[in-house]
């Protein structure tokens, strides 16, 4: 059995870019290449949250070899290949940052026999339980500034390479990724918030006064991180609550200033972008007044620090709740402003999304002309492709997502019958790992047959909403589904209709947790 305190003597090397990787993609942009290792994954049954920046990482040699899981599905992907062929580097090779010995807690001691968590019966040394093995383990790399990790340091993806240096370089980060193996939901949300380097239990007067390093950079940026990606699963409104807290904690580090200029930088970019994200959880869970507070928070960052693009994820979003709460105007000027800051960044996606929030406006306006030209940019920025520019944050954003916000624009010009066909669409490509997303695209469908008088093809779409909402949790997809059951009443004794109805009025409706 391999000693759980066993590390590695090997030094510090700068990592090599992983040119085998990197062939295997080809002309696949890194984010379409992430959704087929994601596809992959679910084929033999694993989940990885694979994104462009684990794709990146990858290539750049950051991520010398993968954990176990991605190493599953790889090696489905590529069948008669082994991890070599891949270009990753032999497991051994990478192996001997064991975890720490000792109790878990004061006063703990280990049953005899337990075993280290550096050995698994039938696995390799080294290689720790997903769901308990604590990962608080020493670092070989040698000395580094304070509060600085070695150099290179990486984040994590969503499951955790073993493998990888760990950017959080404390006890609060190993908190992080057990919780994330073990718990779910809102739970899930505020251990993944409050111990990131950004203690929210303590006050400001209480917090020591300490330049932020690499680690509080890291920490800041895996947050952003962890709540888009529990929102596309489950919705805002159990999120809100815990994510506003962090925030106030994030603009206190910027406060407290940074060991370099570059994590100054950093520092203000993922403040910025957690602003947006605790935005946009109150802007779905129904909050306007909160996200229209955070969404101009992000952009006094923004133009604080000369960042066009977070300026252009702030007006976009500030577009998207105007448009939501009735002023398409600022709807409109938003989403243009938006789109001047955005030019100059080289994204033509970015450039698609912010014409639909354009679009969105003009249709608010009820100017068809404004809209359909508007609808006709975003598709020829669309159709451009993926590019390395592509923000990290635009993820979601794919053809469903062009289909979904296409068809609110013509239901909100009345067209219910092209709505319904672009929703159809929507619902019909969004990926499975999206699962708001396709709530939120059949709940679209649902309302759009009801107001075109199709009661029974709306019933059923409405009840396969209601089959999400044990795992989707938002205001907004509630309240279209309400509006749906209003215009449905009259038609109760249409085919499934009743039974939609029926089971409409004894869902519990979300609090604003």
């Amino acid at each position: 059995m391999a000693s759980s305190t066993a590390t590695s003597s090997q030094p510090e090397r700068p990592p090599r870019p992983n040119l085998a990787f990197r062939q295997l993609r080809g002309r696949r942009s890194p984010a379409e290449f992430a959704a087929l290792v994601r596809r992959a994954a679910r084929e033999i049954g694993e989940r990885v949250s694979c994104d462009a920046r684990y794709i990146g990482r990858v290539e750049a040699g950051e991520i010398r070899c993968p954990n176990y899981a991605y190493e599953r599905v790889f090696l489905h992907m590529f069948p008669g290949r082994t991890l070599t062929d891949l270009g990753f580097a032999p497991r051994s090779s990478v192996r001997g940052r064991a975890a720490r010995t000792g109790p878990a807690a004061p006063g703990a001691t280990a049953a005899p026999g337990a075993r280290t968590a550096g050995a698994e019966p039938g696995g390799a040394p080294g290689e720790s339980r997903a769901a308990s093995a604590p990962y608080d383990r020493k670092d070989p790399a040698g000395p580094h500034e304070p509060n600085e990790p070695p150099p290179r340091s990486r984040q994590r993806s969503n499951r955790g390479d073993h493998h990888e240096k760990d950017p959080l370089n404390h006890e609060e980060s190993d908190v992080l990724r057990r919780a994330f193996m073990t718990g779910g939901g809102a739970t899930v949300a505020a251990a993944t918030l409050a111990p990131l380097g950004l203690n929210t239990a303590a006050t400001a007067a209480e917090r020591p006064l300490r330049r932020a390093g690499t680690s509080e950079a890291a920490a800041l940026e895996e947050a952003v991180r962890r709540i888009r990606l529990l929102d596309d699963r489950h919705g805002a409104d159990g999120l809100y609550r815990r994510a506003a807290a962090p925030l106030r904690a994030a603009y206190a580090l910027l406060d407290a200033g940074a060991t370099r200029q570059t994590t100054a930088d950093r520092l203000h970019s993922g403040a910025g972008e957690l602003a947006i994200s605790v935005g946009w959880l109150a802007h779905d869970s129904g909050r306007f007044d909160d996200a229209r507070s955070h969404y101009a928070e992000a952009l006094a960052t923004a133009r604080m620090t000369g960042d066009p693009g977070l300026e252009a994820h702030a007006f976009c979003n500030t577009a998207f709740l105007a448009r939501d709460t009735g002023r398409p105007r600022e709807a409109v000027r938003a989403a243009q402003a938006a789109q001047r800051a955005a030019r100059p960044l080289g994204s033509a996606r970015l450039m698609s999304l912010l014409a639909l929030r354009e679009a969105g406006g003009w249709a608010g306006l009820a100017d068809r002309t404004g809209c359909e030209q508007a609808l006709a940019r975003a598709q020829a920025f669309f159709e451009r492709g993926h590019a390395d520019a592509d923000p990290e944050w635009m993820s979601f954003y794919g053809e469903a997502e062009l289909e979904g916000l296409e068809a609110q624009c013509w239901s909100t010009l009345g067209d219910w019958r092209r709505a319904a066909r672009h929703a159809r669409r929507a619902a019909r490509l969004q990926d499975p790992h999206f699962t708001r997303n396709i709530a939120l695209y059949t709940a679209e469908l649902a309302d759009d047959l009801a107001r075109e008088g199709r009661p029974d093809e709306a019933a059923e779409a409405g009840l396969r909403v209601l089959a999400l909402l044990d795992q989707v949790q938002s205001s907004r997809i509630q309240t279209m589904l309400a509006g749906t059951a209003r215009v449905l009443l009259p038609h109760r004794r249409a085919s499934g209709v009743s039974e939609f109805l029926d089971r409409h009025a004894s869902v519990p409706r979300s609090g604003r947790a």
